[in-house]
């Protein structure tokens, strides 16, 4: 398993003043933040982020909602990260998500559930070098 994991703060949890909260769930949880911007997505790169689900009913109304507004891009890392960043921030669904899950506490809906994470330690590399370059990334040795 790798120690590496992408994570993305949505516009939803943005707008609605939650990105310190969720950067003291990170940091509580044991992560240390390699990289992080504050970005807006055009449609394209949300289009491009999110191909892999372009023939799902769900893709145009997933990437108008990811360019509608700024979101927190980051790289974390943690012993087995993309694992335990799933546990912290729950279900997709935040009506089946545990308590204190980051989007128990700021998700909205299905739809506007507060954050992303990377389901795969092969996709957590593909999507960290989607928004940073190397150089960016600060490896913590």
């Amino acid at each position: 398993m790798g120690n590496t994991t992408f994570a993305i703060i949505k516009p939803d949890a943005v707008k609605n003043n939650y990105t310190g909260k969720i950067y003291n769930h990170i940091l509580d949880s044991g992560f240390d933040i390699l990289c992080a911007k504050l970005i807006k997505m055009t449609r394209a790169q949300a289009e491009g982020f999110y191909g892999i689900h372009k023939d799902k009913p769900f893709f145009k109304e997933l990437t108008t909602f990811m360019s509608s507004g700024k979101c927190m891009v980051l790289a974390l890392s943690k012993e087995s990260a993309v694992s335990e960043w799933r546990k912290v921030i729950g279900a997709t669904n935040p009506e089946e998500a545990e308590d204190g899950t980051i989007r128990k506490l700021y998700a909205t809906s299905l739809g506007e559930n507060a954050v992303h994470g990377s389901d795969s330690d092969e996709n957590a590399k593909i999507e960290i070098a989607f928004f940073f370059s190397d150089i960016e990334i600060i490896q913590n040795k």
